[in-house]
């Protein structure tokens, strides 16, 4: 539980300073690579097997993320901390096995001291948000834990109950829905390269999730 919190409390912070500091893109790129990592760590660490067609669904969304970040210019730093850091999250609750709801109580108890440190810090500093803008401002504070818990309960919960390799390639739900509202929302352009690599990814996910729901009809008709 220490090595998960301190993994999750990495990613966190990484995330939301990406986010406050104008790398959106940085960061769906590294929710991209994320399904990746946990591809890896699943074949490496707990020995799952990918089938032929799987594979080629597995190149196709490489291929997407490589475009990608080839065409981004530079390493992209942010992108890989989150993507390593939540892969090896996903690892340790899958091997810990330990239940959703006491496994995140344990890491937010023990990010807790940390969290209300840097709070008193900036505060101190007259840097701090909370209770210093407006009460709209502070309630959406506020509603910033439950965002971030829920799906992080429910993370925990599929991280038991399903192979790691599946469970990656549904996390690239989460960085399509960051792209809408990066385009949506804020405005942020969605050239041609962005096309070419988001295209590509979803090639491989049609892919794999065929596999998958072509094994699930063989086991139901055995």
């Amino acid at each position: 539980m220490v090595l998960s919190g301190a993994f999750i409390g990495i990613n966190w912070f990484t995330y939301i300073y990406a986010v406050n500091s104008n790398h959106i893109v940085e960061a769906s790129l590294g929710y991209y690579i994320n399904p990746m990592v946990n591809v890896l760590l699943g074949v490496v660490f707990i020995k799952e097997r990918l089938s032929r067609i799987q594979m080629i669904a597995v190149a196709f969304a490489l291929a997407g993320v490589a475009y990608l970040t080839i065409h981004y210019g530079r390493i992209p730093v942010i992108s890989l901390i989150l993507a390593f850091s939540f892969g090896f999250y996903g690892l340790i609750r899958k091997k810990a096995n330990l239940q959703s709801m006491p496994g995140l109580m344990v890491e937010t108890l023990l990010l807790a001291p940390i969290a209300l440190w840097y709070l008193w810090h900036v505060n101190t500093l007259g840097t701090g948000s909370f209770g210093h803008y407006s009460r709209f401002t502070d309630l959406l504070l506020l509603l910033g834990g439950p965002v971030t818990a829920l799906p992080l309960f429910w993370f925990g919960i599929a991280a038991t109950r399903i192979p790691l390799s599946t469970l990656g390639f549904i996390q690239y739900l989460s960085p399509t829905i960051q792209l809408l509202i990066g385009i949506f929302v804020f405005r942020e352009p969605f050239d041609t390269t962005y096309l070419i690599s988001f295209g590509l990814v979803w090639i491989g996910l049609g892919i794999y999730t065929n596999s998958i729901i072509q094994t699930m009809k063989q086991r139901r008709n055995a």
